[in-house]
């Protein structure tokens, strides 16, 4: 019973607690203005691709287009770019920074 007790006090202290919201995970964010502004995200693999790079998924994060695929110089890579100008704004391999344009 004694050991009861303080599990019971803990479980009522966790379900008391207030839960943090879910936040994006994106590591940038885009002012873009409004999306029907954006060139698409098939315009941007099309560019990528003509670069050299292989696309293996894209998605709207942090107002910016996030890109999962590989560079030129073949490195699995996450990266943001600019949905308006689809210039590159970060690029990083398993958490570390291969590029960072000033100001983002």
């Amino acid at each position: 019973m004694r050991k009861l007790i303080p599990l019971a006090i803990a479980a009522a202290a966790i379900a008391v607690l207030p839960s943090s919201p879910a936040s994006a995970t994106g590591a940038i964010k885009c002012q873009a203005g409004p999306q029907s502004g954006w060139k698409t995200q098939d315009v941007l693999k099309a560019k990528l691709v003509k670069e050299g790079w292989t696309v293996r998924k894209s998605k709207v994060d942090g107002g910016c287009y996030e890109v999962y695929g590989t560079t030129p110089e073949g490195d699995r890579v996450e990266a943001y770019f600019h949905p308006v100008s689809l210039e590159k704004l970060y690029v990083s391999r398993r958490g570390e920074v291969l590029f960072r344009k000033p100001g983002y």
